[in-house]
């Protein structure tokens, strides 16, 4: 798989749109500060696979069905 700079920031972006989930939210669920979450949204930086994971968790935590769309845009995303 090609990595590619902004992919998961896009995809994120979107489903915390759809799903009326606050990055403060997110970051609050992954332990972290909220200003990396606003990175990855704005796709100043792209998370790598291991955060990728953990994002997919912390949002399964949030709303099932946020984190099962994450993973389908993810997968099925053009770079």
């Amino acid at each position: 798989m090609i990595k590619v700079m902004g992919k998961a920031g896009r995809v994120l972006r979107q489903v915390l749109e759809d799903y009326s989930i606050s990055q403060t939210k997110l970051a609050n669920e992954l332990g972290i500060g909220r200003s990396n979450v606003y990175r990855w949204v704005n796709e100043v930086r792209d998370p790598n696979s291991e955060t990728v994971l953990d994002i997919v968790k912390a949002l399964e935590g949030i709303s099932p069905e946020a984190a099962i769309q994450f993973k389908q845009l993810y997968m099925n995303s053009e770079p």
